[in-house]
C-alpha cells in the first residue's frame, strides 16, 4: 500500500504532547515510515517548536490529503482550541475539551478512510472530565466514538507484550468483573492482533489473580478455577498455545526471557508495572478490537515538565512506527 497516513492527536495541550509531537515529526526517519497529520492546534505546535528549538514549519491543512508529508513540515488540521497564553502544566477544562475534539476528529477521519491509523499523545483524565466527557481514558473514549462494545488495551515493549482483561477500574471492581467469557475474548483479541502482525502461532501466558496462582485454594476464594481456568481450556481446545493461570511474579520473567509472546494481565497495574519498569520511552499502547488502528505513547501528560522542552519523544516515535506497520498489514 502507499505510505500510511497517520492522524496524530495532540492530546492535552497543557501537557508534553505538543513537544513530543514536534520532536518526533522533526525527524526524517519518521517521515520515511508514514505521512503524519496532526489533529490539534497549529499555534500550540508553533509554541512547542520554539520551546524545543525545532526548525520546522507548521502548515495548517483542511484535509489529510492536502498535507505535504515532508520532513521539516508539520501538517496540522487546526481545530483552534487553545487560546493565546494558555499555560503549560496546569489542569483545565479548556485543555480537556481540546483533547476530546482532537480524538473525535481523528476517529471521524479514520472512519471515512482519510487516514489509516490514529496515534495519540497523552490526555489528562481529570481535564477530560472537567470538560464534561466522563471517560476513563482514550481506550474507552475511542470505543464510544466508534460504537465498539468491548476493546482491550495492549502494551508493547522491546521484549514484552501485555494485554489487559480489565483496565481503568479499582482492584476490587476488577476482580468482580473478571469472568471466563471476558478472559476468553481478551485472549482471542490479543492472539488475533499478533497473528495479523505476522507472528504465526503466538505463545500466550495467562496471569492468575492471586499470589502463587491461588496455591490450590490457599489464597483467595477460588478465583482462578472459577474465572480463568474455563477460558484457558476453551482456547486450548481450539489448538491455541495458551498456558495459565500462572503466577504473575514468574510469568513476566519467563515472557521477558522469551518463553511467551503475549502475557494476559488481569488488572491494570499487574500489566502496566512490568512494561513501565522496562522504560517509558520504549513502550507503546495499542487499543485492540477497534474498527480503526490506534497506538499511543505509554506515558501521561507529565505536567511537571511540560513547557520546558525536555520531554523524551522516544515513545511517540515508537508509537508512530507501530501504527505505520499495523496499517500496512491491515
Amino acid at each position: 500500500m502507499p505510505t500510511p497516513v497517520i492522524a496524530v492527536t495532540m492530546g492535552d495541550p497543557s501537557g508534553i504532547g505538543p513537544e513530543i509531537i514536534v520532536k518526533a515529526l522533526a525527524r526524517p526517519d519518521v517521515h520515511a515510515l508514514c505521512r503524519p497529520v496532526v489533529i490539534g492546534d497549529a499555534a500550540r505546535l508553533r509554541e512547542a517548536a520554539a520551546i524545543v528549538g525545532a526548525t520546522v514549519t507548521v502548515r495548517p491543512v483542511a484535509r489529510p490529503a492536502d498535507g505535504l508529508g515532508a520532513a521539516g513540515t508539520i501538517d496540522c488540521i487546526d481545530l483552534k482550541t487553545v487560546p493565546p497564553g494558555h499555560p503549560f502544566g496546569v489542569m483545565s477544562a479548556v485543555s480537556g475539551e481540546a483533547a476530546y475534539r482532537a480524538i473525535a476528529k481523528a476517529a471521524e477521519l479514520c472512519r471515512t478512510g482519510e487516514t489509516d491509523a490514529i496515534c495519540t499523545a497523552p490526555l489528562n483524565k481529570e481535564a477530560l472530565h472537567a470538560a464534561g466527557h466522563k471517560f476513563p481514558g482514550h481506550t474507552e473514549l475511542l470505543a464510544h466514538l466508534t460504537g465498539t462494545p468491548e476493546v482491550s488495551m495492549m502494551l508493547v515493549g522491546p521484549r514484552l507484550r501485555v494485554i489487559h482483561v480489565t483496565t481503568h477500574i479499582g482492584l476490587v471492581d476488577a476482580v468482580a468483573k473478571i469472568e471466563p467469557g471476558l478472559v476468553e475474548r481478551t485472549i482471542a483479541r490479543g492472539r488475533a492482533t499478533l497473528v495479523a502482525a505476522g507472528l504465526g502461532e503466538p505463545r500466550i501466558g495467562v496471569c492468575a489473580i492471586n499470589p502463587h496462582a491461588g496455591e490450590n485454594g490457599l489464597f483467595g476464594h477460588g478465583e482462578e478455577a472459577a474465572k480463568i481456568d474455563p477460558a484457558v481450556a476453551t482456547c486450548r481446545a481450539r489448538g491455541w498455545s495458551v498456558e495459565g493461570p500462572l503466577p504473575g511474579d514468574t510469568l513476566f520473567f519467563r515472557a521477558y526471557r522469551g518463553d511467551f509472546d503475549l502475557v494476559v494481565a488481569m488488572y491494570h497495574d499487574q500489566g502496566h508495572i512490568p512494561i513501565k519498569v522496562m522504560g517509558l520511552e520504549a513502550g507503546v499502547n495499542i487499543t485492540v478490537g477497534l474498527p480503526v488502528i490506534r497506538t499511543s505513547v505509554d506515558h501521561g501528560t507529565a505536567f511537571d515538565i511540560a513547557g520546558r522542552g525536555i520531554a523524551d519523544e522516544g515513545s511517540m516515535v515508537e508509537a508512530l512506527r507501530q501504527a505505520a506497520e499495523l496499517a500496512v498489514r491491515h
